[in-house]
């Protein structure tokens, strides 16, 4: 062995002596990092498996519903797949569900406070759009009609814009204002692809007409 290795063998021993902890360290942390990242996703994969299977049999009560007893089921059961998997989307969609389970009931005031909390918490800006339409016509219910137009801010386009001015339009005959609530359902039927899905629109006019 000549000099020149000999030299690098004692440059690779002291590098070791002086730097060999540290890149233990280091690796020891990035395979935790690793590890670490894998609980988080096989967490991830499970808590969406089991808020799928809630909501699944959540539905399914809904579905087969036929007396009070196994509405009030349905009921239990969003209410603890809200709590059980919080930050998942079918929590969002469980408190839709439970809110018109709460309308149908005639709890208006609990359908309102369960929209509300979908509309602040939910991330989807078309969901957040869908509570509230909802919770624009429980707010009509407990004659409330004008703040129910009062949640309609910013551009929405197609389906939603269509039921959003239906919304509208409806809130509007309810408070009188017939010119406007034309002017509403005219434009659901302009944003609506195929007219014909929503018969409702034309003969919701039809009866404004009458009226004039």
């Amino acid at each position: 062995m000549d000099r020149t290795e000999e030299e690098q063998i004692e440059h690779l021993k002291d590098m070791w002596r002086r730097h060999g902890v540290p890149i233990l360290v280091g690796a020891g942390l990035a395979l935790a990092a690793v590890a670490g990242w894998k609980a988080w996703v096989s967490h991830q994969e499970s808590q969406a498996a089991g808020a799928s299977s809630a909501y699944q049999t959540m539905l399914e009560t809904i579905l087969t519903a036929d007396d009070e007893a196994s509405r009030s089921r349905a009921a239990e059961l969003a209410d603890q797949l809200r709590e059980d998997y919080a930050n998942t989307r079918y929590a969002e969609f469980a408190g839709l569900m439970q809110a018109r389970l709460a309308a149908d009931a005639g709890d208006f005031a609990g359908a309102e406070t369960l929209l509300e909390n979908v509309v602040q918490s939910t991330d989807d800006g078309a969901l957040a759009e869908i509570a509230r339409q909802r919770l624009a016509r429980v707010l009509a219910q407990q004659d409330r009609a004008e703040a129910g137009l009062e949640l309609f801010s910013g551009e929405v386009s197609g389906l939603l814009l269509a039921g959003r001015e239906e919304v509208r339009g409806d809130l509007l005959v309810s408070l009188g204002r017939h010119d406007e609530a034309r002017q509403a359902y005219q434009a659901a039927i302009e944003a609506t692809e195929d007219p014909r899905n929503r018969p409702q629109l034309q003969l919701k006019l039809d009866d404004l007409a009458e009226e004039a």
